[in-house]
């Protein structure tokens, strides 16, 4: 059986009642989705909003979407027998891009050899399960050891993600973990209404702060395109064809997407899926945050305005929103 990963000693912990938010998929060359979609689905009845990216995916792929989503977990299956060196792999982008704080987790029934497991938690993976793990404690308990870690990690001093935004700075254009943290600070709450106020400004340009130019100075604001319809009626395969087709036209175009997708009213997660269908997102040019509801009864975030402000701020040249 697989052991717990060492843990380093918790600091006075901060509570953070936003949802956990956690990429799922399976690894490069993998074409068994089966567990991942089971584990997915269990990792949302247990509040979290998951951001699933499906089957086949790279480490680049993994650790692009947990940067831009500001992902507190990753998720994975992998059964092709690389894991040694795509675990590895994966932890040493997360730590080289600033994100060392994301949690790791992974299994692939008996492909992953419990030698493996140490190895691998010893270099920085969070927990590995192994088949034994789940015959004696079961798939639900887990799941349940997973957000629990990751929780514990988002509360602690030392294993939490950094602060997300609250000193006001401007990310750049180019900052995906700057732009995905901020985003979660505007979603999550993490300003008070009189900073809210000061960064819209900021936002719009007027503030006279050198950081920030004036509206005058600025490139046209960033048309925004909303796309929306019922569930299954296409609308992120639309999308990724209009971002294929804008980023050929024009080679140096860069364009901001948000997807929307409902919370559950039971269990208060969400399945953020629209990834799986937009093979555009591989572009350096494009730039995707899911968004849960986090309300009922309707299509959008509370906080939409104010994140599509910011985006449009950062000179994209184009915002999609879909819902």
């Amino acid at each position: 059986m697989s052991t717990p990963a060492p843990r380093a000693p918790l600091a006075a912990a901060v509570v953070d009642s936003a949802p956990l938010r956690f990429v799922t998929a399976a690894s490069l060359f993998d074409g068994h989705d089966a567990a991942i979609n089971i584990m997915r689905r269990l990792i949302q009845a247990q509040g979290v909003e998951v951001i699933h990216l499906g089957h086949n995916r790279s480490v680049e792929d993994v650790v692009r979407a947990a940067l831009q989503e500001d992902a507190d977990g990753i998720a994975l299956s992998s059964y092709q027998g690389g894991h040694v060196e795509y675990f590895k792999y994966m932890i040493d982008m997360l730590k080289e891009r600033g994100a060392g704080h994301i949690r790791v987790f992974g299994g692939g029934g008996g492909t992953i050899t419990p030698d493996e497991i140490t190895e691998l938690q010893n270099y920085g993976v969070e927990r590995l399960y192994h088949p034994n793990d789940g015959m004696a404690m079961g798939l639900v308990a887990m799941i349940e050891d997973l957000v629990a870690r990751t929780r514990l990690a988002r509360q602690s001093a030392i294993g939490g993600r950094p602060s997300r935004g609250v000193d006001l700075l401007h990310p750049t254009l180019g900052d995906e973990i700057a732009i995905g943290r901020q985003l979660s600070a505007i979603e999550d709450g993490g300003y008070s209404e009189a900073e809210l106020v000061k960064l819209r400004k900021q936002w719009a340009g007027g503030t006279g702060d050198s950081r920030f130019p004036s509206a005058e100075s600025r490139t046209p604001k960033a048309p925004v395109l909303g796309i929306t319809g019922t569930g299954g009626a296409g609308k992120s395969s639309v999308t990724d064809e209009l971002l294929i087709r804008f980023l050929q036209a024009f080679p140096d175009m860069r364009i901001a997407v948000i997807a929307v997708d409902p919370t559950r009213r039971r269990s208060g997660g969400a399945l953020l899926g629209d990834r799986i269908r937009m093979n555009a997102l591989r572009s350096p040019r494009v730039f995707m945050r899911s968004m849960a509801t986090r309300r009922q009864h309707v299509a959008t975030n509370a906080v939409l305005k104010d994140c599509i402000a910011l985006l449009k701020s950062l000179d994209f040249d184009l915002v999609i929103v879909e819902t």
